[in-house]
């Protein structure tokens, strides 16, 4: 027996005074109104009203039967209500795992306008290495990737990302402007300890098909032992922007530089690795608007399609030919007058 649905008959029966007012306002067949209060009342081993041909009437157990059943139909109202309220209205706290980089390069500068537009969102944000696969116990995972997705989860493409090599101007205007990979042996570079950079990086120039084939060029790069060695991202940003040496970032990462030409973009015409950003969650169904909203935010500021939009952004495309903005004006200015030095 469906015990809440034969509570709410029992107490639409007596809200209307008879079987028959019950079985109209519920949109069911008098049978059926008859049949669940009677099972009701054989669940319970109590009669719950007197019934006659004209009208019914409570009995005293049914009378404080009664006000408990309306206690908690009420409370089960309410409940759904809260329910449906979190799914349909954006409130609550939402958790996302994400690559360091990401959160403290691009999402926290957008958060603001997150917050504008949700003010009862919370956001709870965990970034403590790289993410490879959606975590179930978060409701929003963002991965980079270089390699295609493969799990049991939804996910949505974010942007791509490339890795380009950067250094400070004053650095290139001491050191000179490489104008190929080969010349990257007489500059000094800042190389993460991984095993496979430590074997050498590939560059490549012109177009390629998925499968590697196609006109272009490729160089590989055997660099000299680098002048600073460490995982942490944000430390070679900071070691490029100081003026170590020539580095090699994420898009995502000196977009801002980029644009305030406090990092120029080294090589431009030639491409390294990329990686795709996804936003990715453990199931679709009964997802809080708070969820759905926070991956649309993200699909909107980070463009949701397969291009860099940082690079873009910054005007410094990868592009076979082409010249740094930053590059071409160091080029073309004059010296300065030593008053302005």
């Amino acid at each position: 027996m469906d015990s809440l649905r034969a509570m709410r008959v029992f107490a639409r029966v007596v809200d209307e005074g008879s079987f028959a007012g019950a079985a109209r306002a519920l949109d069911l067949a008098p049978a059926v109104v008859t049949r669940l209060v009677a099972e009701l009342e054989e669940h319970l081993g109590a009669r719950l009203m007197n019934r006659t041909t004209r009208r019914t009437a409570l009995t005293e157990v049914g009378e404080n039967y009664l006000e408990r059943v309306r206690r908690i139909l009420a409370d089960v109202d309410e409940a759904e209500a809260l329910a449906q309220a979190s799914v349909a209205e954006p409130r609550g706290p939402v958790r996302l795992l994400m690559p360091p980089a990401v959160a403290v390069h691009q999402l926290a500068k957008h958060l603001p306008r997150f917050r504008a537009k949700y003010p009862l969102v919370s956001i709870e944000i965990v970034a403590s290495g790289a993410v490879e696969t959606v975590d179930d116990s978060f409701d929003l995972t963002v991965m980079a990737l270089r390699k295609p997705l493969d799990g049991n989860f939804i996910a949505r493409r974010l942007a791509r990302a490339e890795v380009v090599t950067v250094a400070a101007p004053d650095y290139l205007d001491r050191r000179g402007r490489p104008k190929h990979p080969r010349e990257l042996a007489d500059h000094d570079v800042l190389i993460p300890p991984l095993s496979d950079l430590q074997r050498g990086v590939t560059f490549y120039r012109g177009r390629f098909d998925e499968d590697g084939a196609g006109g272009g060029e490729t160089f590989h790069a055997m660099p000299k032992r680098g002048v600073l060695s460490t995982l942490n991202t944000d430390t070679n940003y900071a070691a490029a922007l100081a003026g170590l040496g020539v580095a090699g970032l994420p898009s995502f990462v000196v977009e801002d530089a980029l644009m305030e030409h406090a990092l120029e973009r080294v090589l431009p015409a030639w491409r390294l690795q990329s990686a795709t950003l996804w936003v990715g969650m453990p199931t679709r169904q009964h997802v809080p608007a708070r969820t759905r909203v926070m991956m649309d935010f993200l699909i909107q500021i980070f463009g949701g399609e397969d291009r860099d939009p940082w690079l873009a952004a910054a005007g410094c495309e990868t592009n076979p030919g082409c010249e740094t903005a930053a590059a071409l004006t160091n080029a073309e200015a004059p010296e300065a007058a030593p008053e302005d030095a």
